[in-house]
C-alpha cells in the first residue's frame, strides 16, 4: 500500500473517530429541576411518544431532599439518563440520596437504575418480578426506538422490597400507595408533608394513557376514583404537566370511560380491530398528545377481551 494511499486512510479513520466522538458528546440530556414545594423538585419530561430524538425523556420524575437524605422517585429511561439525574440532583442539594423509589417496571421509569447505588434502589413486590420477567424485552425494544441513547444501559432489578405503608424519612412523611390499574402493581407516593401527590403513571395529564398492562379499564377507573380522594394540593402525573386542581382527574375519568364504552361497543357491533383503530375520537381528545397512537396499542391489546365477551354473551341467548 502506497504511503499516499495510507495516509488517506489514517485520515479517514481519523475523521470517522471524530465524527463518533462528537456524535457520543451530544448524546446528553438537557435536564432541569423545577420546585414545586418545599424541599421538592420536578424533571418534566415531553408528553411524545419514545423516539431519537427525545431519546426516551417522556416521564416526570422527581426528588425530595428530607434532610435526612434524598428520596428519588423513578430514574428515567436508560443509563445516561440515570447519570444525569444523580448530577442534576448534586448540583441542587447537598444531602445524599437515601432511597430511590421505583414505582413500576415500564422502562421509562427504572432503565436508569444504573447510575444509582443499588442498595438505594427499593420496588414493590410485584413490579421486582415484572422487571425481571420483562425487563430484556423492554430493552430489546427500547434500543430499537431511541438508538444510542441506551449505549450501556442494563436491566437492574432493585434488591429492596417495598411495602404499602408509611415512609418517614427525615422531615417528610411518605405515604406509600399500591395499585394495579395501570401495569398490575403501581406505585403511588404521597408526600403528607408537603401534600405534592406523585402519582407516577395511575395518572396521565394532555397525554394518551397506555393501556397493554391495564388488569381492566374500570379497575383502572375505579382506583383514580380513591386517589383523586387524597387531600392533594399538587399532583405531579407520570406523564404531562404538574397541576394544583382535579383537571387530570376529570380528563383521564373521561378518558378511561370513552375507551371502555368504545370498545364494549364495537365488540358488540362484530367490528374487526382495524375498524376500532380508525374509529373518530371525540374532539375534546384531538389534542393530547399521541391518542390515535395510544388507541392503536389499546385496541391490538385489550379489544380481544371485549371480543371474547361479546361472544360469550351471544352464545348464552
Amino acid at each position: 500500500m502506497s504511503r499516499r494511499i495510507l495516509g488517506w486512510l489514517w485520515l479517514w479513520l481519523g475523521l470517522l473517530g471524530w465524527a463518533l466522538g462528537t456524535q457520543a458528546a451530544e448524546l446528553r440530556y438537557q435536564l432541569e429541576a423545577t420546585p414545586v414545594a418545599a424541599d421538592t423538585w420536578v424533571v418534566e419530561g415531553s408528553t411524545g411518544n419514545f423516539s431519537r430524538d427525545n431519546g426516551g425523556n417522556i416521564v416526570n420524575v422527581a426528588f425530595i431532599a428530607t434532610g435526612a437524605g434524598v428520596v428519588v422517585i423513578d430514574t428515567g429511561p436508560s443509563r445516561l439518563y440515570g447519570e444525569a439525574l444523580r448530577e442534576l440532583i448534586a448540583r441542587t442539594t447537598n444531602e445524599p440520596i437515601s432511597h430511590v423509589l421505583l414505582t413500576h417496571h415500564h422502562p421509562d421509569h427504572v432503565f436508569g437504575n444504573q447510575a444509582f447505588d443499588p442498595d438505594t434502589l427499593y420496588m414493590l413486590a410485584q413490579g421486582r418480578q415484572a422487571l425481571a420477567r420483562e425487563g430484556e424485552a423492554f430493552a430489546d425494544n427500547l434500543y430499537r426506538l431511541v438508538g444510542d441513547w441506551m449505549r450501556g444501559t442494563e436491566v437492574v432489578v432493585p434488591r429492596h422490597t417495598l411495602e404499602p405503608g408509611v415512609l418517614t424519612v427525615g422531615g417528610h412523611r411518605l405515604r406509600l400507595l399500591e395499585y394495579s390499574g395501570h401495569t398490575g402493581s403501581d406505585l403511588v407516593v404521597f408526600d403528607e408533608t408537603t401534600g405534592v401527590l406523585f402519582a407516577s403513571d395511575m395518572l396521565f395529564y394532555n397525554r394518551a394513557l397506555t393501556t397493554p398492562q391495564s388488569p381492566g379499564l374500570m379497575i383502572w377507573a375505579q382506583e383514580l376514583v380513591a386517589l383523586a380522594e387524597l387531600p392533594y394540593t399538587l399532583v405531579v402525573p407520570g406523564h404531562g404537566p404538574v397541576l394544583a386542581d382535579d383537571s387530570a382527574f376529570r380528563q383521564m375519568s373521561d378518558y378511561l370511560t370513552l375507551l371502555y364504552q368504545t370498545l364494549m361497543a364495537a365488540a358488540s357491533r362484530g367490528l374487526s380491530p382495524s375498524e376500532v383503530m380508525n374509529l373518530p375520537l371525540p374532539d375534546r381528545f384531538q389534542a393530547i398528545a399521541g391518542s390515535r397512537y395510544e388507541l392503536i396499542r389499546t385496541t391490538t391489546h385489550l379489544y380481544p377481551r371485549y371480543e371474547k365477551a361479546a361472544l360469550e354473551l351471544l352464545s348464552e341467548q
